[in-house]
């Protein structure tokens, strides 16, 4: 596990610690009502309040946490989409653009005598400027020799810069109220009403039908967009409506988690989905998944303790199932990653060890007929020199092949038994075929072609195996001779 996971790891484990730590030293909470408006404490829930959060009875609960489900399902699930694109952080400008549009919307409606706090006003303010984000991030993108992420980096730092300063703007205003526009950067769950959840279930409803609908088609241009447009696909369509599916999240969401934090639920339970599967629709789904499992807890968590605010609590559940993902998960999980390279390193050490054995006995004319044990015990010695290994290093390989039957070890020196000689044959075989095919259709040196032959046989597929054998011409069962002698190469015209 490198760094970055450490540190993620350390971090969401001491939150989860002092919040135990935190509720653990406080009495059981008696009612708000009870308590001072200037009391931070956070203290356990008592039965009373668990029971009226896990069924949903009160109807601001319900309103937030069925938002905040819908939101998370309809972010993760566009989220993967974006994620495959290289496009994570798309998000988080846009998400950022948005905040000028917020400013400019409520200054418009204060000047022109409306309500500058509605939140239609706001949200097409927001809207407006959002898409005028994506925009640039596109122009500089395509005009210029800047990558996508310089043009990110520009748009996310100006827009949200001119964000800030039209806010100190409002506040200096004698007309209209600017008290809760800051919500929209950190967010405010618990004000949602019906109309968000409206607004909400409605974008979850467009954005989940569009990704089901035009799936095959976004998956094309996720992993090959050249392809896709070879097709006769609308890339830069598909490209735009992909983007329009973000903004569409981004805008419905600064309400519930921020600005700020949006871009968690367009990232995290994507990035966690690809640690469980290599298929696209079932990390589409996992992601749609964890993204709705996440805006439940952490608003559920929210509305238990009520001192924390919900839009961190639902980026921070997120973060611990994106830990538990990197943990356990059955696809890319680092244990897992570590134990499967572990495995691949020991078997092309026992690899190597057999065909080092097998090109001792073959320079001393000592092969023996098939079936049968060696004639004599190669020495320790001599296989040292065949590799770059220590003399620990080659003995804990002949041990482990030893275990696993395919050589003896009797007096000081190393035999095949019947199985180790079958393998070996194979694999000097198998190498030998490759340094061929390198040697006459890769022009490479028959002096340097067995490090080059050494790093892809490995992984040959007997597809591969196959056509190389047609190439060759050679035999299914007999080894080639070593092509390091230039006798043993054959001539392209015999190919």
């Amino acid at each position: 596990m490198n760094r970055a996971a450490v540190g993620i790891a350390a971090v969401i484990l001491s939150f989860w610690i002092s919040i135990i730590a935190v509720a653990a030293t406080h009495p059981m909470a008696q009612s708000d009502s009870q308590g001072s408006i200037t009391d931070r404490t956070v203290t356990w829930p008592t039965a009373e309040q668990w029971r009226r959060v896990l069924l949903l009875e009160d109807y601001n609960t319900r309103v937030v946490i069925l938002s905040t489900t819908l939101l998370g399902g309809a972010a993760g699930m566009v989220g993967s989409f974006t994620l495959l694109r290289k496009r994570a952080l798309m998000g988080d400008a846009l998400s950022h653009a948005t905040l000028p549009g917020i400013g400019l919307a409520f200054i418009a409606a204060t000047v022109m005598g409306g309500n500058g706090k509605s939140l239609p006003i706001l949200l097409l303010g927001a809207t407006l400027t959002g898409l005028l984000g994506m925009g640039a991030i596109l122009l500089i993108r395509n005009l210029t020799r800047l990558k996508e992420d310089a043009a990110l980096g520009a748009v996310l730092s100006v827009f949200f810069g001119a964000g800030v300063a039209l806010l100190g703007v409002i506040q200096q205003m004698t007309a209209g109220h600017a008290a809760g526009l800051e919500a929209f950067i950190y967010g405010k769950t618990a004000s949602m009403g019906a109309m968000d959840a409206k607004l909400i279930f409605g974008a979850a409803v467009v954005c989940i039908t569009m990704c089901i609908l035009l799936f095959k088609e976004l998956k094309l241009l996720c992993f090959d967009e050249g392809f896709a447009g070879s097709h006769g696909l609308p890339v830069v369509s598909l490209d735009v409506g992909l983007m329009a599916l973000v903004v569409v999240v981004t805008i419905v969401g600064l309400q519930a988690v921020g600005l700020i934090l949006m871009v968690a639920l367009l990232v995290i339970p994507a990035s966690a989905a690809r640690f469980w599967t290599e298929k696209m629709w079932r990390m589409a789904i996992i992601s749609a998944v964890i993204g709705a499992v996440g805006g439940m807890v952490g608003a559920g968590i929210s509305a238990l303790f009520s001192k924390l605010p919900s839009g961190a609590m639902i980026v921070l559940v997120c973060a611990s199932i994106f830990l538990l993902s990197l943990i356990f998960g059955t696809a890319r999980g680092v244990p897992l990653r570590l134990i499967r390279r572990l495995r691949l390193n020991r078997s092309v050490d026992r690899q190597h060890l057999l065909r080092s054995i097998y090109e001792v006995l073959e320079s001393s004319n000592s092969l023996p007929t098939k079936g049968l044990s060696e004639p004599r015990p190669i020495p320790i010695g001599e296989l040292l020199t065949r590799r770059s290994w220590s003399r620990g290093r080659l003995m804990r390989e002949i041990r482990r092949a030893q275990r696993n039957n395919r050589v003896e070890v009797v007096d000081e020196g190393v035999l095949f038994t019947p199985r180790g000689r079958e393998e070996a044959s194979r694999l000097t075989r198998q190498h030998r075929l490759w340094e061929l095919y390198l040697i006459t259709h890769a022009d490479i040196a028959p002096g340097q072609v067995d490090r080059d032959a050494d790093a892809i046989e490995h992984v040959l597929e007997p597809k591969i195996i196959a056509e190389l054998e047609a190439l060759l011409a050679t035999s299914v069962t007999d080894v080639p001779a070593s092509p390091h002698t230039l006798s043993a190469i054959p001539s392209k015209t015999a190919l």
